[in-house]
């Protein structure tokens, strides 16, 4: 039993370095297949010291020496084929054999033996390396070998026989278990690799995901250089890679605009496609219909039909008359908008009859009129403003969301969105942010209709 527990110390050693090791760029190399001279010429080197300290850090019993000699030359072997583990097994046969002794001999076979033979495994798999079971048995078969070489090759016999006797169940079991942790260490180090691989394509993924959503949504401003009549800014910031909240603004015709802000259930990729679907459709039935009670409506109802995932969107859509300032709005479950008038008054539009798109089939929503005078803004926002978090949990709030707003009350729509942006990120701090961040300003310019 001491023995063994000797042998399983010095091995200890041994996976310890091998382990810092495989963290090296050569051997990350290397587990690539790259397998050049000089990763060779570095496992032989390493794997054949290893293979020395095993020989000195023995035990000396019957004129033999118990030992973990052989566990450098396997691993070499199985991590880098045949030329590695003969090249390792070589340098520590020839430490070991003339250092003498009755087993001399075998012992300086078998450790060639085993690097070789490691070597072998690694072609008959095709590079791939075995699993823990499979790499502990080999072990234990390449050290029941060397007891034989040692019976075989030993004189006289007896003296060879009450060695083997003594040793190889302890030099079994301490080199089947090196080989299998170290197995282990470098299968666990190949799938954490693969994760990081995949994790990296997934996130660049992501990215482009990103990238075609933000451009979904208008990103150019201003987005109608010839128009003086109004002034219109957005803001989208997405709590993930890719979000759910949506924005646009787009002309019917040339005395009508129509601008919309939408906030989808849930985040991440599946919310961002519900929201390029229901941008798609929102835009379309723009077209088609002639209110905004019934463009929600009609969306509402194709958003509805087949929705096996069961989400939903909320969307605030107004239709602005240009020359006369006159606006018809329909609110589908959105957050009120604000309406900053030229004397810095602030109001918020009432509530509607409304429920959030894709929840119910055929329903039917109300509408909301009223007049933007010269200098009016109407600010239109998603709950990732009011409800942003700062590190102690508190909201942001519409009463700090109506104070940023008054502030601004002579802003133009780019300086009133970014500064209510602004003001969101320095309450919450160093909180992460917990929602998509959408708000869109729309400043009327145009003198009464």
């Amino acid at each position: 039993m001491q023995l063994l527990i000797t042998l399983i110390k010095n091995m200890s050693v041994i996976i310890v370095l091998a382990y810092v090791i495989t963290r090296s760029r050569a051997f990350i190399s290397i587990l690539e297949g790259k397998l050049d001279l000089r990763n060779n010429l570095c496992l032989t080197g390493i794997f054949g010291l290893f293979s020395i300290y095993g020989t000195l850090s023995g035990i000396e019993i019957l004129s033999g020496i118990a030992n973990i000699r052989d566990l450098g030359p396997m691993i070499a072997g199985l991590i880098g084929g045949p030329l590695a583990g003969l090249g390792a097994g070589l340098i520590g046969a020839a430490h070991r054999y003339p250092l003498g002794g009755l087993t001399a001999l075998p012992c300086a076979i078998s450790t060639v033996i085993a690097g070789l033979a490691g070597g072998m495994i690694f072609v008959v798999r095709r590079k791939q390396l075995p699993g823990v079971a499979f790499a502990a048995l080999f072990a234990a078969l390449m050290e029941i070998l060397h007891m034989g070489l040692v019976l075989l090759l030993s004189r006289p016999y007896h003296d060879a026989l009450d060695l083997v006797k003594q040793i190889s169940l302890p030099m079994v079991l301490a080199n089947s278990l090196g080989i299998g942790i170290f197995i282990f260490i470098v299968t666990n180090l190949v799938k954490e690799r693969e994760t990081e691989a995949s994790k990296k394509r997934i996130e660049g993924e992501l990215q482009v995901a990103r990238e075609i959503q933000l451009s979904i949504v208008p990103k150019i401003f201003p987005p109608f250089p010839n128009r003086t009549e109004f002034d219109i800014h957005a803001i989208l910031e997405p709590a993930r890679e890719v979000g759910g909240d949506l924005y646009d603004f787009f002309l019917l015709n040339n005395d009508t605009l129509c601008f919309l802000v939408g906030d989808v259930s849930g985040k991440g990729v599946p919310a961002s496609l519900f929201m390029a679907v229901t941008k798609t459709l929102l835009k379309a039935r723009a077209h088609e219909e002639r209110t905004p009670e019934e463009i929600l409506g009609g969306v509402n109802n194709e958003l509805c039909a087949d929705n096996e995932s069961n989400m939903f969107v909320t969307v605030f859509l107004g239709i602005l008359h240009i020359p006369s300032g006159h606006v018809t709005c329909s609110n589908a479950g959105h957050n009120r908008p604000f309406i900053l008038r030229k004397d810095g008054s602030l109001e918020q539009l009432p509530k509607m009859r409304g429920i959030a798109l894709g929840v119910m089939e055929d329903f039917s929503f109300a509408s909301h009129d009223f007049t933007l005078q010269n200098g009016d803004t109407i600010l239109l926002y998603t709950d990732g403003v009011n409800e942003a978090m700062n590190p102690e949990g508190e909201l942001f709030g519409e009463e700090r969301m109506t104070e940023v707003i008054k502030n601004n009350s002579n802003a133009d729509a780019a300086e009133l969105t970014r500064g209510l942006k602004n003001a969101v990120h320095d309450f919450a701090g160093r909180a992460e942010q917990s929602d998509d961040i959408t708000v869109m300003a729309l400043k009327y310019k145009a003198a009464p209709y």
